[in-house]
């Protein structure tokens, strides 16, 4: 059995909600001016309705409504494939298998949530949709979904992956999107910024406060996040549902998941649907993996932050590196975030989540060995999910165990391929915080009593 798959009648019907289940409250976003708690008409300059309500909702499932299920089926229900030749090459008796999320058009599990947000916001009147992009697969999957629906799209992708990732580009414009480097000159935010340092290379957080100001300045633009926000963590568990039912098939139990983690989507996606049994008390893992260059689950704080570096955005309670951290320009782009999705932050605090992080040349070195093995060429962000997944089964083979190890392939690397030319020509630099940068980031963190 090399494959599990799923036919489209199979697919799942709804999105699973952890915030009916979780066993640990999750403090409410603050409004950035009063610090009092957000209510729906705050976020409505931003957000549609539908979206809103789901970002509060408290029900377990949430139906998945027909146009998108219609789209979704483009590609879904996506393979759960047993990886045997990396096995082999591991020399493992655990047992290996990845959720490969990189078979959507746009090449990553983004259109999960793309897919959604834009159907909401053409119900509701929305003509443009403004967004940031790290790596450039959020703002690909966004403006796919936005041709979809027949609605405008902006995207301020991160000034170094604007740079080195010009394919990116061309298949945001492919589908109808208009792509900026960020910082811009066409913000407000961006201008302050490119005063300040004009070579800056740019991060999500600044980014963020770009598209953000351009939504709040245009009534009928709204804005669109790709990760962090419970909505969009809720829209990706249709990862885990599909997983859920395909292991459900072949009578197999899953003993570690992995993900790797910049907000925190596609790992939500995963795991989110099996912590439960968590919560009940079985014996499952939860490895979140981040880059050694922005640690914000094993080196930041927890507490409220602004989730961009304008503090334009609401407060919220997450693990952070504070709103003002410059990562380094490393190239897995879409970890290249301060903060931590709020409900992965406060699952981490209990426990139920374990971050691990890995340099850059360590992920290189595993998805050079998935590729050589499997034949899929990883996303840099997937390669982080892969060298958790190597020390899962090297810590399993110490212990004289066979584990089932589950990781997120969330999305393949083709518009990556210089950064496998650099790791290839041994020109790639590991890159690590000190102390001191830490600590004077997280000086900002706003003082809420």
């Amino acid at each position: 059995m090399k494959k599990i798959l799923l036919n489209e009648q199979e697919m799942p019907r709804s999105w699973y909600n952890i915030t009916a289940d979780i066993p640990t409250s999750v403090l409410p976003p603050l409004h950035p001016g009063t610090h009092e708690p957000i209510g729906p008409d705050d976020l409505a300059p931003l957000f549609p309705m539908e979206l809103i309500m789901q970002e509060v909702s408290t029900e377990r499932y949430i139906p998945i409504p027909d146009p998108v299920l219609d789209i979704l089926s483009v590609w879904r229900p996506t393979p759960l494939v047993r990886a045997n030749n990396f096995e082999q090459l591991l020399g493992t008796k655990s047992k290996i298998f990845f959720k490969n999320e990189s078979v959507s058009p746009a090449g990553s599990h983004k259109p999960n949530t793309a897919v959604p947000q834009a159907y909401y916001n053409a119900l509701e009147g929305t003509k443009t949709l403004s967004t940031e992009t790290g790596a450039g697969q959020w703002g690909s999957a966004l403006s796919l979904a936005c041709n979809y629906f027949d609605l405008k799209c902006l995207v301020y992708m991160v000034r170094v992956s604007y740079d080195n990732k010009p394919f990116r580009k061309s298949m945001i414009e492919t589908w109808g999107g208009r792509i900026l480097p960020s910082p811009s000159d066409t913000t407000q935010v961006g201008r302050d910024i490119l005063a300040r340092d004009p070579n800056t290379p740019g991060s999500l957080g600044i980014a963020i406060s770009e598209a953000v100001e351009v939504a709040a300045g245009d009534e009928k633009t709204k804005y669109s996040l790709g990760s962090v926000l419970n909505h969009v963590l809720l829209h990706q568990t249709i990862i885990g549902e599909e997983v859920k039912i395909q292991l459900e098939k072949e009578g197999i139990k899953p003993d570690v998941l992995v993900g790797c983690v910049g907000g925190g989507s596609n790992f939500a996606g995963l795991a989110f649907p099996f912590l439960p049994d968590k919560f009940a008390g079985k014996e499952i893992e939860f490895i979140a993996a981040e880059p050694t260059a922005c640690p914000t689950l094993t080196r930041g704080k927890f507490g409220y932050d602004f989730g961009d570096t304008a503090q334009l955005t609401p407060l919220l309670a997450m693990s952070s590196l504070g709103h003002t951290f410059m990562p380094a320009k490393i190239h897995a782009g879409g970890l290249r975030y301060h903060g931590m999705a709020p409900q992965i932050s406060a699952l981490v605090q209990q426990g139920f989540i374990t971050p691990r992080s890995y340099t850059q040349k360590d992920s290189f070195r595993a998805a050079i060995q998935f590729a050589r093995s499997e034949g899929i060429i990883p996303a840099p962000e997937s390669s982080h999910a892969i060298a958790a997944t190597i020390a899962e089964v090297k810590k399993a083979d110490a212990e004289g165990v066979s584990k089932t190890i589950i990781f997120n392939l969330s999305g393949h690397g083709h518009f990556d391929m210089a950064a496998y030319d650099n790791y290839l020509g041994g020109d790639l630099t590991d890159f690590e915080p000190s102390d001191q940068e830490i600590k004077k980031n997280l000086q900002v963190l706003p003082d809420i009593s």
